[in-house]
């Protein structure tokens, strides 16, 4: 018996530390929001990591995160076309030294 208190006491110490943490605000308000949608989602899985995602960040660190996304997609196509031009001035001197050795 005594067994069975010092685990509802584990349980409850835990509970209370989610509930503080916010944990089961969000996870509640998330599960809410899948309940009340018309159409459910394809996959309820990502819909609630989604929304889990968006509970964390504010709309200011969002905006940010998608700039930095933008810019940082920019910034690798500018590389993938210079890696472009490097590789065909490479192959064009070692073009050149090929036919010159020979």
């Amino acid at each position: 018996m005594a067994h069975y208190r010092a685990s509802d006491s584990k349980r409850e110490q835990f509970r209370r530390y989610l509930e503080k943490a916010g944990v089961i605000d969000s996870l509640t308000s998330v599960l809410v929001a899948l309940y009340e949608k018309q159409e459910r989602p394809s996959n309820a899985l990502e819909f609630v990591r989604e929304r889990l995602d968006a509970v964390g960040l504010n709309s200011v660190q969002a905006e940010a995160l998608q700039q930095e996304v933008i810019e940082l997609r920019q910034k690798c196509a500018s590389l993938v076309e210079e890696n472009k031009d490097l590789r065909a001035r490479l192959q064009r001197y070692e073009s050149e030294d090929a036919a010159g050795a020979e």
